[in-house]
């Protein structure tokens, strides 16, 4: 093994016939440990150090599922995506996955990682939901106030929505089993670099576990530019899952302080048939009655939507629609 060379798999989903998951290989990925402190140089030294990262680019990497063989080459920027068929049949619910770094010139492996897949449960409602100020309160449209939120906040101390949680979770135990609940998918313009913050920030806020889809790893130099990236990407993001998934309703959360909105409007144009409802958080009320206006056209495909202020409102609304059982 090379210990300076690394690998991180991320949480992936998919069914039987179409698997998917990511991760990304380092060359040099600097050392961080889950910091929880209050102290603001402490926190920005552990912010920056995410930032702080060398890609393995065109790295040959090498997946193992259930004994299953799956060989694929990074991209430039050390991302690899794994997309394939299972042999066998495979069961709704965590799967494990482990992802090799292979030397260039033979089989040999350098670094390896273990990760999840989740496949949900065929007759489920799926969730996709936006992360900055849709659950956490992040100050996207602002850059400066954004990095305060980061620079100050550790993944504890950062504040989610209030009734965001009780929303989530009634959601996550709607129309299905105790033990299968319905999927997540959480869908950012944040950066790979904030994955684990991410993660734990959604585990301690006891937020429904489920998977990630972020933005393009950034190097120290772009950690100004965090989370203003193209919005393109999310919108190609959320249709992907939409593919993989062509036989269950999806629910939408977002907000109006970015592009939301128009992207569900774009998602509920191409696929009306897949989409119950669409949720957003009304984060700038001079934005308001432009966001009505593209809800409105939502509705016109026969899917529910509710524009919300307090996600008790929201909670209200799905029980209101059936989504949530009385």
């Amino acid at each position: 093994m090379n210990n300076a060379t690394s690998v991180k798999v991320y949480h992936g989903y998919g069914h039987t016939h179409n698997l998917v998951v990511y991760g990304h290989v380092f060359k040099f990925k600097a050392k961080t440990t889950q910091n929880f402190s209050i102290n603001l140089f402490v926190n920005i030294v552990h912010l920056f150090k995410l930032f702080v990262v060398k890609p393995y680019a065109f790295a040959r990497v090498r997946l193992n599922f259930y004994e299953q063989i799956v060989y694929q080459k990074a991209e430039y920027d050390g991302f690899f995506k794994f997309e394939w068929k299972a042999e066998k049949d495979v069961s709704a619910g965590w799967h494990s996955v482990k992802v090799e770094a292979l030397n260039d010139d033979n089989d040999e492996v350098i670094a390896e990682a273990e990760g999840k897949i989740f496949v949900p449960h065929i007759t489920q409602y799926a969730f996709i939901s936006d992360i900055d100020d849709t659950i956490m309160i992040s100050h996207s449209a602002t850059i400066a106030r954004r990095l305060r939120e980061l620079f100050i906040k550790n993944p504890r101390t950062r504040k989610t929505f209030p009734s965001v949680q009780k929303h989530y979770q009634l959601l996550a135990k709607a129309h299905t089993e105790i033990d299968q609940p319905n999927p997540f998918f959480y869908v950012s313009s944040s950066e790979w670099n904030l994955y684990d913050y991410l993660v734990e920030t959604f585990r301690f806020n006891q937020l429904p576990e489920g998977a990630f889809l972020l933005n393009q790893l950034k190097r120290w130099k772009s950690l100004i530019k965090t989370g203003k990236t193209e919005h393109e990407g999310k919108l190609l993001r959320v249709m992907r899952i939409i593919d993989a998934f062509p036989n269950q309703q999806f629910v939408f959360f977002g907000d109006n302080s970015q592009q939301d909105p128009a992207i569900y409007h774009a998602i509920a144009e191409k696929y009306p048939l897949n989409i119950a409802a669409v949720y957003i958080r009304n984060i700038r009320p001079e934005r308001q009655a432009y966001t009505e206006k593209l809800l409105e056209k939502i509705e016109q495909k026969q899917i529910k939507t509710c524009l919300f202020t307090h996600s008790d409102e929201a909670i209200a609304h799905s029980k209101k629609i059936g989504l949530i059982k009385l």
